[in-house]
């Protein structure tokens, strides 16, 4: 009879609210409900962890919210039969090198494995390789590049660099059967990838990855078959309570993935609702989920349509214009709440000045000298804790 790894992949765990206390108290029953099965089925499971574990707090200098949760925390995850969380994330290193270590160091207290994270860029970029049923899977974590990214010399996660990709599946090749790559990365609330997105995990599976997951949008994308591949474009939050956002946020699925000894592979989506009305998650009722299932195929077909998903993505990006060009331009809090129509942008800002900032955006040579000024400047930040 042949032989199949069942993978669970589940997407960003971040234990606040409501679920830490479940979390602390190691009550996966109760925070994965009639989603525990699935976890206790699979051969392994793997889930995003989108904070770090910590026993005090030393946050860093960033845009966006810190996150962070108890160490202890760590027991839900445990006693969920999660084997493996992916550390490539954009929030990692909220409390420093400190909250990454102390991370990596109650993981392997508690027999979890860690991947897409570490001391430092060698470290953060291994793969994990996993021997199921004689099939030898490898799991591969990166993520875009925010304020938690791994140097040669500091901890950090593993950034998405795509020449760095190609010559880690090149170096690594036979030492695994099956790739699984976990791209945290996309644009928020847009349930589609950018065309850029999209041909970028596309490559990933020319280049050698078997599976491509991207987390991190916090809602729930569509997914393709490319090459004998399968990529998913977000999973949505498995566990996130925040509340006061959409309705997208408190949607998801897991990802069975189902790999025969022929290296052959098929999907299941399985649906859920979390931290809702009630903490933790639950697998939807099964009209809500047929009609989750269905949103998620249309979307998917918009993916074969190039023209469809360019519109998509005009669409998102005249939407958001105004508040993508107050980041830019540096628009503090009042500012930027003044240029939700543009009008600081139309009486304050002349065409010349636009067209200087675009071509320093723009142009890669331009861009690099910005990238390694403000590396210093993030370090200095981060030195005088201003």
């Amino acid at each position: 009879m042949p032989k199949k790894a069942n993978i669970i992949i589940g997407s960003d765990i971040c234990p606040i609210g409501r679920n830490e206390k479940l979390f602390e108290a190691g009550d996966a029953k109760n925070i994965f409900n009639d989603l525990l099965g699935e976890f206790e089925r699979a051969d392994f499971s793997v889930v995003n962890l989108e904070c770090p574990l910590i026993n005090s707090e030393t946050p860093i200098f960033k845009h966006g919210p810190v996150l962070g949760v108890s160490s202890g925390c760590i027991k839900g995850i445990k006693n969920a039969s999660i084997d493996l969380v992916d550390l490539a994330n954009n929030h990692i290193m909220d409390h420093g090198a400190q909250g990454l270590r102390n991370t990596l160091e109650v993981c392997k207290e508690y027999a979890i494995s860690a991947v897409g994270a570490g001391e430092n860029l060698d470290q953060a970029r291994r793969l994990h390789i996993e021997e199921i049923n004689g099939i030898r899977i490898a799991i591969m974590g990166v993520s875009e590049h925010e304020f938690s990214i791994a140097s040669d010399n500091s901890y950090g996660a593993n950034p998405i660099d795509i020449i760095d990709y190609v010559r880690n599946v090149r170096n690594n090749k036979n030492d695994f059967d099956y790739l699984i790559v976990l791209l945290h990365g996309g644009n928020e609330y847009f349930p589609y990838p950018s065309p850029q997105l999209r041909e970028t995990c596309r490559f990933l599976v020319e280049m050698g990855a078997n599976t491509v997951v991207v987390q991190h949008t916090h809602c729930a994308g569509g997914y393709e078959r490319y090459k004998d591949a399968y990529i998913a474009y977000g999973q949505g939050n498995l566990i996130f309570d925040y509340p006061g956002r959409n309705e997208e946020w408190y949607k998801g699925f897991l990802l069975k993935l189902i790999i025969s000894d022929n290296l052959s592979s098929e999907i299941e989506l399985i649906p859920y609702i979390q931290s809702d009305s009630r903490p933790g998650a639950h697998r939807m009722k099964k009209a809500d989920e047929s009609l989750f299932l269905q949103c998620l195929k249309e979307r998917s077909e918009h993916l074969l349509d190039d023209d469809i998903l360019q519109e998509k993505w005009s669409e998102f990006c005249e939407e958001r214009m105004n508040f993508y060009l107050s980041k830019l331009l540096g628009h503090n809090p009042v500012v930027s709440r003044l240029n939700r129509k543009g009008h600081i942008l139309k009486y304050l800002y002349f065409k010349k000045s636009l067209a200087v900032t675009y071509n320093v955006f723009r142009t890669e040579a331009h861009r690099h000298v910005l990238e390694t000024i403000f590396d210093k400047l993030r370090a200095d930040w981060n030195y005088r804790k201003i």
